[in-house]
């Protein structure tokens, strides 16, 4: 009897979890402050959300629709916050340090190269906020607006967005709903739709950096990655897609067996040197039938972790951390330094409005752009 009554008490714990806006350290783990987030950002209300289910508990603002934690277990069950982060407003809104960090990023995701591409016959001009070129939605991308709140259940929220028409030089009011969700199973899904009042351009991606040891736990280079991949859209030296699609057969770029991140990331290759290690885009072996398949598993031997990426999209960008330094530190006071996370970025190909042979982001009127991207978290 006693035993029945500690469980429905645990029971009653849980759900008085789900009923709050914001979970009070009923999941177990050490969260940020949500009042380190709860002010006003260009006239909107800018919040801290937690969300629980499975193992998982995550916490999401709606400056940028941004995950600000997520925290796994171990092989231990021992809980750790997995992704970068900053823990405060602040430091997202005046950010010196890495941008991106756990951001929705488009429009466009990715690079623009000269930050000019042509439309419908007319040329578009976009801000050139990274070695001359446009990177991730250029100045005020998708990353740097406060998200309509449009639904918060314990274990997802829905956020809304309008781009406006010509922010940033993006022709076409961009409307975008977002959804985060976390399953029973431990899965982190992430969903868009958008639909444009004019011809667009439409390219979205989740830029979450993940160490699965946990955030400044230590190198990634012995975190395990496999891919089902068999070519790259190789770069210039400003990382800028030639428009070649070559094979990875032969080359320190072939992941389709489970291999270490640092065991090829010194070779003597023009791209790994241009990008001080890896930050390309993958080409997926898989057909564009909008169906979700798992196409990447990372796995740190240390903790255990492992991580699946599902995803209806053709290609996946992979980034090793290259360009953190340990000048800025993260949300618990460490340093995020070189190679100490990693970033899997499904999306259709960089630079793609330049590229006639590259799939089109080109999203009319009367179209819907769709994408489904999922992170499932296990051990072994």
């Amino acid at each position: 009897m006693k035993k029945i009554l500690v469980a429905l008490a645990a029971v009653a714990v849980l759900a008085s979890c789900g009923e709050k806006k914001h979970c009070d350290g009923c999941c177990g783990v050490d969260l940020i402050k949500a009042e380190n987030f709860q002010q006003e950002v260009d006239g909107k209300q800018v919040d801290l959300y937690t969300l629980c289910n499975g193992d998982l508990t995550m916490q999401v603002t709606n400056f940028g629709g941004r995950v600000v934690s997520l925290w796994a277990p171990d092989r231990d069950g021992k809980k750790a916050d997995i992704v970068l982060g900053y823990e405060t407003l602040d430091r997202y809104v005046n950010n010196t340090g890495e941008r991106f960090l756990g951001a929705p990023v488009g429009r466009v995701a990715n690079r623009i190269g000269f930050g000019k591409f042509t439309l419908e016959g007319k040329e578009y001009n976009t801000p050139l906020n990274n070695n001359g070129h446009t990177l991730h939605g250029g100045l005020k991308g998708i990353d740097m607006l406060v998200w309509d709140v449009m639904e918060v259940k314990p274990e997802s929220i829905t956020l809304h967005l309008v781009v406006p028409d010509g922010l940033d030089g993006f022709p076409g009011n961009l409307d975008i709903t977002m959804k985060y969700a976390l399953t029973a199973d431990n899965e982190f899904v992430v969903t868009y739709s958008a639909n444009t009042d004019a011809p667009t351009v439409c390219n979205l991606s989740h830029h979450s950096f993940f160490n699965l040891k946990g955030e400044a736990g230590g190198t990634i280079l012995d975190h395990v990655l496999w891919m089902k991949a068999d070519r790259i859209t190789p770069t210039d030296a400003a990382l800028i897609p030639t428009g070649e699609v070559l094979p990875v057969e032969g080359t320190p770029f072939d992941f389709r067996q489970p291999t270490a991140i640092g065991e090829r990331i010194e070779a003597q290759n023009e791209q790994l040197i241009n990008g001080k290690g890896y930050d390309m885009n993958w080409v997926l072996e898989r057909e564009d039938n909008g169906q979700v398949e798992t196409v990447a598993t990372l796995y740190d031997p240390t903790s255990g972790r492992c991580m699946d990426v599902a995803t209806d999209q053709v290609a996946i960008q992979f980034y090793s951390g290259n360009f953190f330094d340990g000048t800025y530190n993260g949300k618990y006071g460490k340093p995020l330094a070189f190679r100490e996370s990693v970033a899997l970025e499904t999306q259709k190909y960089p630079d793609a409005p330049n590229h006639d042979n590259f799939p089109s982001v080109v999203l009319n009127p009367g179209e819907e752009y769709t994408q489904t991207c999922i992170y499932k978290f296990y051990t072994k």
